[in-house]
């Protein structure tokens, strides 16, 4: 017999929540650094353009699905393709405020959880762009690929990519746009307990769809960023902070009344169990 509820199922632990003030402080400076690191690896253009060639010739070499055929799964229909450009440019940083803001109030522990691995997984992700800046496919001629943002729209990209002043367009692997949408899928099949759960998935699947779709990424930038979470997720546990039930094996044995009386007289329980039988 086990005692205790699911996580789920409790108010939230509101003593593992931390300020608001710092915490909203220290996202913030998450997502700043995040911005001003892609933008110091920028400038790389020769370099970015060498290890795009490199990455699209090893994906031919090892048989990854070409780009190509999600891209034209988009392009049999306009409508759609506005849609992807538009999920890619927008959907980004709100569904992970969303999903950062909805643990912090309804569960603390998996916020905390949540914030220090996306954390880790950025911090890496931005070392790998300052240590291998590379061009999308989108801009690699080799690979006959449309840069939809830029043909059909929307898009938040300059046109010129090795001036752009808003975005570093050579900061492509790894994928942190399939990175956080992994997080955040993962993050709310952990912190929820509803058989439905499982549908978070779809974010990902979704964004992973529309950053190939869209040539914004190669297959090689998802696989990474995937890597990179996966040792994360391992160094870094969700605490376990749940009671753990008392596991009762067998019910006590019920106490005789004669023996108890037989206490109470002083006497042993075998000296009154004799004594009572004659």
């Amino acid at each position: 017999m086990h005692t205790g509820s699911k996580p789920a199922d409790r108010e939230p632990d509101t003593s593992a929540r931390p300020p608001l003030v710092r915490e909203l402080l220290l996202v913030a400076g998450l997502f700043v650094i995040y911005k001003f690191g892609r933008q110091a690896a920028n400038g790389h253009v020769d370099e970015a353009f060498h290890n795009a060639g490199r990455v699209w010739d090893l994906e031919r070499a090892v048989h990854l699905p070409g780009e190509g055929a999600v891209q034209g799964l988009l392009l049999h229909d306009e409508t759609l393709i506005h849609l992807a450009n538009t999920y890619y440019a927008t959907v980004h940083f709100p569904a992970t405020l969303l999903f950062l803001g909805w643990l912090y109030w309804r569960r603390p522990r998996h916020y905390l959880w949540s914030r220090r691995v996306l954390a880790v997984l950025t911090g890496a992700a931005l070392a790998l762009h300052l240590l291998f800046p590379l061009a999308p496919p989108r801009l690699l001629a080799a690979t006959g690929l449309i840069d939809t943002g830029q043909v059909y729209g929307p898009t938040v990209y300059g046109s010129t990519p090795a001036t752009d002043s808003m975005a570093n367009q050579f900061a492509a692997m790894p994928s942190l746009h399939f990175g956080w949408a992994l997080m955040v899928g993962v993050g709310l099949v952990v912190a929820t307990r509803s058989r439905w759960r499982w549908l978070w998935l779809l974010h990902p699947a979704v964004t992973l769809f529309v950053i190939v779709g869209t040539a914004n990424h190669y297959w090689l930038d998802s696989i990474v960023v995937a890597a990179l979470l996966s040792v994360a997720l391992a160094a870094l546990r969700l605490p376990r902070t749940d009671p753990v039930g008392v596991h009762i094996p067998w019910p006590a044995a019920p106490t005789r009344p004669y023996a108890t009386a037989a206490r109470a007289d002083g006497r042993s329980p075998s000296y009154a169990s004799s004594g009572a039988g004659r």
